[in-house]
C-alpha cells in the first residue's frame, strides 16, 4: 500500500455554468458550498487495499426479494415533474404503515414554498437576520454589517437540535454552513468582494443557540430575543483547541504561538448530541477558504494539502486579501486548525467551544454518540468526498451519568481520550455477482460482515510510519495506509436509540469504475450512483465497543422504476422515489427520517419517512419538499413536532441579490432567507398517526 507522494493541487473554482455534481444541485451551490469538489479529481488517489480484494465468498443464498410492480408516487403538490415516479403509486389517503408514519405521502414537486401532508401545520421559526438580542439590529439585506450580522441568525443554517431549558423553554443549536456571496450582497462582485461583505461572511458562518418557548396548542416554537443563553459564534469568536494535537508545532501560527486557540469554525455540517447534554458540530469543506497551495514546495507538505483538496490559487470568496491567515503562503499551519469536531455547551454562554482533535482531522459530517456496553462513548463519524471513509471513535474513559458537578468535570474531556477507527467493509457474495449495475446478487441482498480498524489511540500509533499526531492531523492518509474501504460520499451517521443499529447516508458518486478509481463493491454497488443509498450495520453482540460488525444495505435510492433500486425488500409499488440522502433522524417510535441534498430525480429536496424494522421495513414515504433551489438538512422528529432547516433557497444557476429563484419565506419579491421551519398536526395528535 502506498500514498501518492504529490498530485496537482486544486486550481481554483471557475465557476462553471452546469453542476460538475451528477445530481440536480446548482453549479452556484456547488461553487459556494464545497469549492466545486466534485470538478476536480477525487482527493484520494491511494490505492489501498480494495473492497474487490476482501470480499468472501457468498454465505448464504435467501433467496430473490419479493418482485413487485415498479411506479411510483402520488399525492399532494402543485407543480408537475417530469419523472416516471411522479405518474402513478402511493394512494392518496393517509396509507396503512407502522405507527408514526401515518400521513398521507407529499408527491414530488417543484414548488417554491414547504409543501407538507393535509392536516398539518407550518411556521417558519427563524430565519436569517432575525435578532437574537435585545440590541440586535432590523435586518436589512440592502445595507448589511459585520456587526449587525454577528447580533443576528447567520446564514445556510443546517445542523439543527433542541434541548429543553425548562418546561415549555428549549434551546436551539443550529449551525451556518457557508456563504453564497451573489444571492446576499446586492451589487455583488466576485472579482472584487469589499471588505464589509467579507466580514459580514465571516460573521454569517458559524453557529447560533437560541432559546425558543412553546405555543400551546401548536407546535410552533417563539424565538426569545434577549435570552441569557442565546449565543452567535462566528469566524472571530475563539476555539479552544484541544487534545493530543493542541499545542503541537503543526498548529501554531503567528497569532498563536501555542497552538490552542483559534478564531472561528468554517464549513460547519451534521452535528450530534453528546450523553452529557453538549453539542457537537462537524467541520466539513473547510480546504476551499484557504488560498495559494501552489506556493508550498516541500512535497510531503504538498502532497498533505491536495489530500485534503486545497486551491492552488486565490479563493472563490477571497478572504485571504482581508486577513492573511487565509493565505498558506503567509501562514502554512493555519488550516491544519480547521476540519475538527467541535463541542459546545449551549447551557454555558462563557465556555469557549472547543475543537476535539483525538477525533481525527478530515471533512467531518457528524458526530452522533451512543453508549458501549461498559458505558464509554462511541461517535460515529463520515468524511463528505467520493472515495472516502467512515470513521469510529470509542473514549477511553466511561461517562458519568447525572447533574451533578463531579459527573460534569469528569466528563468534560472524554473526547480528549480514546481510540480513533475507520471501517473496512467485505462482502458475502462472489465478486462476479457484483457488477456495478446495481443488480442485486443471488442471495437478494447487499450485506456481508466488516471490521474497525485502529488507527490511534492517545499516543499509539498503529499507523506505519506515522506517529500519533501525524495520524490525527492527516487522518486521510492515514486510512488510506490501512486499507479502509472507499465509500460513495459517507454524509451523516445516526445510531438507532431503540436498536443500537447504525444507519449511513451515502449521498452519491459516479466516478466508480472510472481511470484510476476504485470499482463497484458490495456495500457502494453502482458505478454510476446518481441517488446514493442507506447502509445499515449491527455491531458484534450490539456493543458499540466492537471492532467487528455485520451490515446491509436497507435502501439504494432513486426511481422506483429503476430496476437498480432497493427498498429494503419492501413492493416498489408503495414507495415514494427517494434521491442523494444526507442528514437522518430518528422519531420516537423508532423510525429512521432522511432528508435529501441535490434530489437528482426532477423534484424539490425533501424530507422522507422510513421504517427499519418488521414487516414495512423498506417503506419510504415522503412527508415534505422544501422550495426552489433549497436543500433539507438538520431534521428533528419529536413525538408531536418535525423541525427542519431549509437551507440557500434559491440557489439556482444564474440567480443573484437582483435576479431571485426564489421568494421563499417572505413572498412578495423578496430575497430568500435559509429559515428553521416547523411542522405539526393542525389537530394537535402526534405525527404520522
Amino acid at each position: 500500500m502506498t500514498i501518492t507522494p504529490e498530485r496537482p493541487l486544486l486550481p481554483m473554482a471557475d465557476s462553471p455554468a452546469v453542476s460538475p455534481c451528477s445530481t440536480r444541485r446548482s453549479a452556484l451551490t456547488c461553487r459556494y458550498r464545497c469549492g466545486d469538489a466534485c470538478a476536480h479529481d477525487a482527493p484520494n488517489t491511494s490505492d489501498n487495499v480494495t473492497f474487490a480484494e476482501v470480499v468472501q465468498s457468498a454465505l448464504s443464498r435467501r433467496g430473490l426479494l419479493r418482485a413487485g410492480t415498479v411506479l411510483g408516487v402520488a399525492g399532494l403538490g402543485t407543480s408537475a415533474l417530469a419523472s416516471p415516479a411522479a405518474a402513478a403509486g402511493l394512494s392518496t389517503g393517509v396509507a396503512p404503515g407502522p405507527f408514526g408514519l401515518k400521513y398521507t405521502p407529499v408527491q414530488p414537486n417543484t414548488a417554491d414554498m414547504v409543501t407538507v401532508p393535509p392536516g398539518y401545520s407550518q411556521q417558519v421559526v427563524i430565519r436569517w437576520g432575525d435578532p437574537l438580542f435585545a440590541d440586535s439590529p432590523a435586518f436589512d439585506p440592502a445595507n448589511q454589517t459585520a456587526a449587525a450580522q454577528q447580533r443576528q441568525f447567520g446564514f445556510n443554517c443546517d445542523h439543527l437540535d433542541i434541548l429543553e431549558v425548562e418546561r415549555g423553554v428549549h434551546v436551539l443549536v443550529v449551525n451556518h454552513e457557508y456563504t453564497s456571496e451573489t444571492l446576499m450582497y446586492p451589487g455583488y462582485s466576485s472579482a472584487d468582494p469589499t471588505r464589509e461583505q467579507v466580514e459580514t461572511s465571516w460573521a454569517a458562518h458559524g453557529l447560533t443557540v437560541v432559546a425558543v418557548s412553546d405555543t400551546r396548542g401548536s407546535g410552533a416554537l417563539t424565538p426569545i430575543v434577549g435570552h441569557p443563553l442565546n449565543r452567535r459564534l462566528h469566524t472571530s469568536s475563539e476555539f479552544e483547541l484541544t487534545g493530543p494535537v493542541a499545542g503541537h508545532p503543526l498548529v501554531r501560527t503567528s497569532a498563536d504561538p501555542d497552538g490552542t486557540t483559534v478564531l472561528g469554525t468554517l464549513n460547519n455540517c451534521a452535528g450530534g448530541i453528546t450523553p452529557w447534554g453538549t453539542w457537537l458540530t462537524a467541520e466539513e469543506n473547510f480546504n476551499q477558504y484557504f488560498a495559494n497551495a501552489n506556493s508550498v514546495t516541500d512535497p510531503t507538505v504538498r502532497a498533505r494539502l491536495a489530500r485534503y483538496g486545497f486551491p492552488g490559487g486565490t479563493t472563490e470568496r477571497q478572504w485571504e486579501r482581508f486577513d492573511s491567515r487565509f493565505d498558506l503562503a503567509q501562514e502554512p499551519n493555519e488550516a491544519n486548525r480547521f476540519g475538527w469536531i467541535v463541542e459546545v455547551d449551549p447551557f454555558d454562554p462563557t465556555a469557549t467551544p472547543k475543537k476535539r482533535t483525538a477525533l481525527g482531522r478530515f471533512k467531518h459530517e457528524a458526530a452522533t454518540a451512543q453508549l458501549t456496553r461498559d458505558r464509554r462513548v462511541a461517535l460515529y463519524m463520515g468524511d463528505d468526498e467520493r472515495f472516502d471513509y467512515l470513521y469510529k471513535f470509542v473514549t477511553r474513559d466511561t461517562f458519568s451519568k447525572g447533574p451533578t458537578r463531579a459527573a460534569k468535570a469528569a466528563n468534560a474531556d472524554l473526547l480528549d481520550h480514546g481510540t480513533l477507527y475507520v471501517a473496512r467493509f467485505s462482502g458475502n457474495s462472489p465478486a462476479n455477482e457484483i457488477d456495478g449495475s446495481g443488480r442485486l446478487p443471488a442471495d437478494g441482498r447487499f450485506d456481508g460482515s466488516g471490521e474497525w480498524i485502529p488507527l490511534v489511540s492517545g499516543t499509539e500509533s498503529f499507523v506505519p510510519g506515522m506517529d500519533a499526531t501525524e495520524v490525527l492531523l492527516f487522518t486521510r492518509q492515514a486510512a488510506d495506509l490501512m486499507g479502509a474501504t472507499k465509500m460513495d460520499r459517507p454524509e451523516d451517521v445516526e445510531p438507532s436509540p431503540q436498536t443500537g443499529k447504525v444507519y449511513v447516508a451515502l449521498t452519491n458518486n459516479s466516478n466508480r469504475g472510472a481511470a484510476g478509481q476504485a470499482a463497484a463493491d458490495e456495500a457502494n454497488p453502482r458505478a454510476v450512483n446518481r441517488h446514493g443509498h442507506v447502509l445499515e450495520l449491527t455491531e458484534s453482540s450490539n456493543d458499540a465497543g466492537a471492532t467487528t460488525f455485520g451490515w446491509n444495505l436497507l435502501l439504494v435510492c432513486g426511481d422506483p422504476a429503476d430496476p437498480s433500486t432497493y427498498f429494503g425488500g419492501y413492493p416498489k409499488t408503495d414507495v415514494s422515489p427517494i434521491s442523494c440522502p444526507d442528514n437522518i433522524a430518528f422519531d420516537p417510535r423508532g423510525n429512521l427520517w432522511i432528508s435529501t441534498d441535490g434530489n437528482a430525480l426532477g423534484s424539490n429536496d425533501g424530507l422522507f419517512g422510513v421504517a427499519v424494522e418488521g414487516s414495512d421495513r423498506g417503506r419510504v414515504t415522503q412527508f415534505l419538499t422544501v422550495p426552489v433551489g433549497a436543500e433539507t438538512c438538520g431534521p428533528v422528529i419529536q413525538r408531536e413536532r418535525v423541525m427542519v432547516c431549509v437551507q440557500h433557497p434559491g440557489e439556482r444557476n444564474g440567480a443573484s441579490y437582483e435576479n431571485r429563484a426564489s421568494f421563499w419565506p417572505d413572498g412578495n419579491g423578496a430575497l430568500p432567507r435559509p429559515s428553521v421551519v416547523a411542522v405539526w398536526q393542525t389537530n394537535g395528535r402526534p405525527i404520522g398517526t
